[in-house]
């Protein structure tokens, strides 16, 4: 019997999507992004100057930050505060060599731009939904120095989306979420740019192996599935 979807969608259809901007006050960027029942707010601020290893060369940097709020799941999760966990540490800088991918950071200049994807609500797909998220907030925060002088054009270079793909008892599906993410035999994070090249892929059989046949697939998905993305997000700034 093939796979069911737990909430009705066709394999490759995505769960509803949405971003809603300028979510909190202080933040030069803000969006709430919501990805089915997965929620997910991202916010961009901007700091004058670069690490140290940058002074001096004219050029900014971008530094990702994400968590997993305690009441994000049904079971809570303790709070992350000295140590981080390997699997937090591993998102945050799939997020930020993901968002580094737009910008030109020549025409940004010696600033730095600090995104932070704290998520409310987890049904898989957190990280995807954060890079998604983030990268409509990262838009709005350039168009805030852009607004205020302290920038003439904009240095993002590329736009940017994330999706999740798998196999579920033979099943190629789109936009995984949780019962799906737990039974899958195959699980992919894609990240790609708007010209479908690709930024980042994660990939693992969870159990056996896959083929490379079956890798296209999942990315042929994944190109379809991101292409709806874009859209989505350039509606969003409409």
């Amino acid at each position: 019997m093939a796979w069911q979807r737990p909430d009705q969608r066709q394999a490759d259809e995505l769960r509803p999507v949405s971003f809603e901007r300028h979510f909190t006050r202080f933040a030069a960027g803000s969006v709430l992004a919501r990805c089915g029942q997965t929620q997910v707010l991202c916010t961009v601020s901007v700091q004058p100057g670069v690490p140290r290893w940058l002074e001096g060369s004219g050029r900014g940097w971008l530094s990702a930050e994400y968590r997993m709020l305690p009441g994000a799941t049904p079971q809570r999760q303790q709070r992350e505060v000295l140590k981080l966990s390997g699997r937090t540490q591993e998102i945050q800088r799939l997020i930020g060599r993901s968002l580094r991918s737009t910008v030109d950071f020549a025409a940004l200049g010696e600033r730095t731009l600090l995104v932070d994807t704290d998520v409310l609500q987890a049904d898989a797909g957190t990280r995807t939904t954060a890079i998604t998220g983030a990268y409509v907030a990262l838009r709005d925060a350039i168009q805030s120095l852009i607004s205020a002088g302290d920038l003439t054009a904009s240095p993002l270079r590329h736009q940017v989306a994330a999706i999740s793909v798998g196999i579920v008892e033979g099943e190629f599906l789109l936009d995984l979420k949780y019962e799906e993410d737990v039974a899958a035999a195959v699980d992919f994070n894609v990240v790609l740019n708007e010209t479908l090249e690709i930024i980042e892929i994660q990939g693992t059989a969870e159990e056996g192996s896959f083929s490379r046949v079956q890798m296209n697939q999942l990315l042929d998905l994944a190109e379809k599935g991101i292409g709806e993305l874009f859209v989505l997000q350039n509606q969003a700034e409409e």
